[in-house]
């Protein structure tokens, strides 16, 4: 069992989603705030940093709501229901603006390109949670 959902398994009962999306959108979260921090740094190091300005603030935006939103679903009450979906809603924004913003540069940088992918799946992850939870 991954240490993630064996952690999460521990809050059975106690999380405002079940233990298998709580799983899916806590892993896509994790992978999206290391791939946005990567990629920011990638297009900080590059030579061309002013036309890359908007991607990194995208990414870093994206980075601060990702952790945000990671943090607050692993430890959410059941009836936390309204602030978990505000926060949901939130993260699909930000995920879908950076990848956005990537998938501009994607064929130029390997960052971007791993960070549209992992923006892409974070975004989904949100996506998947949010049906659930409005049911």
């Amino acid at each position: 069992m991954h240490p993630t959902r064996e952690l999460i398994d521990t809050l059975a009962g106690h999380a405002a989603l079940d233990s298998e999306t709580l799983a899916q959108v806590v892993g896509a979260l994790s992978g999206c705030e290391e791939a946005v921090t990567t990629c920011a740094a990638g297009m900080l190091a590059a030579h061309d940093t002013d036309r890359m300005r908007s991607s990194v603030l995208r990414d870093l935006d994206c980075s601060d709501v990702v952790t945000a939103t990671r943090r607050l679903l692993t430890r959410a009450a059941p009836d936390d229901s309204a602030l978990i979906t505000a926060q949901l809603e939130a993260c699909l924004i930000a995920c879908r603006r950076s990848e956005e913003q990537c998938k501009l540069t994607a064929a130029e940088h390997e960052h971007c390109r791993l960070c549209t992918d992992a923006t892409h799946q974070a975004a989904e992850a949100c996506r998947r949670a949010l049906e659930v939870l409005r049911g």
